[in-house]
This record gives C-alpha cells, structure tokens and sequence, in this order.
C-alpha cells in the first residue's frame, strides 16, 4: 500500500498534471453511487462532488450511474448493468472501468461477476466486502415484521423515493434487503457467489486480477475531518459500533479488494466522494486528486 503521501504528486508527476491527457484512459470511467446515493441532485449537487469534471479536464470519458437508493445488491448490480450495456453500445467502446462507492462497489463486482466481457477494472471505495457493522447490527436487532423494521422501511424507502425525484430517476425502494445485503452475513453468501478480488485474510490483498479484469482498492481512516461538516459527527458516533478503525461506516480491512492503493486516507466516508459540499479534511489528500492519480494509474495499466 501507499505511504502517506500527496498521492496526485506521486502518481502522475507534477509536470504531468498540465497535460490534458493525464486521466485519458482507453475505456470510459463509470461512476457508481452508494447507499441513499443519487447522480445529481437539481442539477447542481452531485455524489461524486466535483469528480466527473475533474477527471473529464484531464481527458477521461466519464459517465455518472444511477441505481436504486436502497435495494439488494443484486437488484442494484442489474439496474448498474443496464446501463453499462447502454454505455457500451452508445460509445463503441468494448468496456468501461467501474469506479464505486460503498454499495457501489458491491454493485460494480456483480457486474463484473456476470459480464466480465464488459468491465475492464473494478475500483472500489470504502466498501464493505465483509460486511459493515452497522448494517449487522441492525439485521441483529430488527425484528421481521416488527415495529423498529416496519420504521426503518418506511423512512428509508421514503428517502431513496424522494432522492429518486430529485434526480430525476425512480426506482422500487427495499431498505430491508439492502441492510440484509450489507451485513456480514450477506455479504458472507454473496463472496461466495463471487469471490473474485477477495484477499485470501480478512486484511490481505486480493488477486490484482480475473477473467481479464483488474481490481484495485483504497479507503479512509479519518472521522473528524471538519469542523463545519454537520456529518462528522454522526459518523463519529456510529465508528464506535466498530471493532477496527474505519471511515465512519465502514471497516478498514473490511474494504480490502483486489489492488490494495491505500487503506488509511485522512477521509470519512463521505470525504472519499467529496461529499459534503467539499467539507473535507484540510490536512489530508483532495478526494479529487486521488480520484486523478487513479485516472492515471488506469492509463498507464492500458485500461
């Protein structure tokens, strides 16, 4: 992994972050959201803040997705593979390299898992391969066809309803299959079904490579990254269902796949997409720079 360096300078060079083709890979970079996630919010607010344009300067063919708020990975891996195939025809090109966020990352391995022909590289972002504690403790303790599980569905669907309006997309809500889908025991049955990038130990690295498919990694360890971020705090409080240092929501082995880049970043969880409103950690990386170092990295592996 990555020593604690500014990983823009390292990675691409400082010369190079002047040339316009620094982030130009030979297949799209498709962006995929997590949990509650959306594309763009009124046109203004996007998930990935800022990053799409980013890496778009540099040269990159860039494409935002939009899956269901809250579902089963499945569901969501279906509704993600949809639209790469929608990429694929509309561009020409043969494959795209998925880049996804949390649930995003589960979303992007399905995919990969069923239509490898179509994925270059798999990216995943804090997510959690072995399941997040928060979403384990709540299969735990959530009764089905109890009052708290009746709650918990009707505020989050009711969520993921209206974040699909205010994006301009819609799609069935199922915050109970998400939270089943994100547990440790779900995610137990799906490494099972695919297993490919999962390091052999729980903190390891996975195979760099599979079915012509490469697959990196990298996450945070920061929680208090700002003092005017009103989600710090929040994410302070629930890391202390944590048995590891994490990001907030998810654990730091936990996040382990493929390519392991780095797994210690001064980012919450939400720092890592520069969310919110680019509240991030002034001490630590610009979640944009990592997102163009591995623009870059892609580049130079021919993908």
């Amino acid at each position: 992994m990555e020593e604690p360096i500014d990983a823009e300078r390292a990675e691409i060079g400082e010369g190079a972050l002047a040339l316009e083709s620094y982030a130009q890979t030979q297949y799209p970079i498709v962006l995929c959201h997590g949990m509650a996630g959306f594309k763009t919010m009124f046109g203004v607010v996007d998930y990935f803040g800022g990053i799409a344009s980013t890496l778009r300067s540099g040269g990159a063919e860039v494409y935002v997705t939009e899956v269901p708020q809250f579902s089963a990975t499945e569901d969501r891996g279906e509704a993600l593979l949809a639209q790469v195939e929608d990429i694929v025809a509309r561009t020409g090109s043969e494959r795209v390299n998925l880049v996804g966020h949390s649930h995003g990352g589960l979303d992007a391995r399905y995919v990969a898992a069923v239509r490898p022909d179509l994925v270059a590289s798999v990216t995943t972002i804090g997510s959690p391969h072995q399941g997040a504690e928060l979403a384990s403790f709540l299969r735990r303790n959530l009764r089905d066809g109890g009052f708290a599980q009746g709650a918990l569905s009707f505020f989050a669907n009711g969520l993921g309803t209206v974040l699909g309006l205010l994006s301009g997309r819609t799609s069935p809500q199922d915050s109970v299959a998400a939270v089943k889908s994100l547990s440790a025991e779900g995610m137990r049955e799906f490494n099972a079904w695919h297993p490919a990038g999962l390091p052999a130990s729980r903190c390891g690295q996975g195979a760099p490579e599979e079915d012509g498919v490469r697959f990196y990694s990298w996450s945070g360890t920061g929680l208090l990254t700002s003092v005017i971020d009103p989600t710090d705090l929040t994410l302070g409080l629930i890391s202390k269902l944590y048995s590891e240092s994490n990001d907030g929501l998810v654990g730091r082995c936990s996040s382990h796949f493929g390519e392991v880049i780095r797994d210690n970043y001064r980012m919450n969880h939400l720092d890592e997409v520069n969310q919110l409103f680019g509240f991030i950690n002034l001490s630590g990386p610009n979640p944009k720079s990592v997102f163009r170092a591995h623009a870059s990295r892609l580049k130079r592996a021919g993908l």
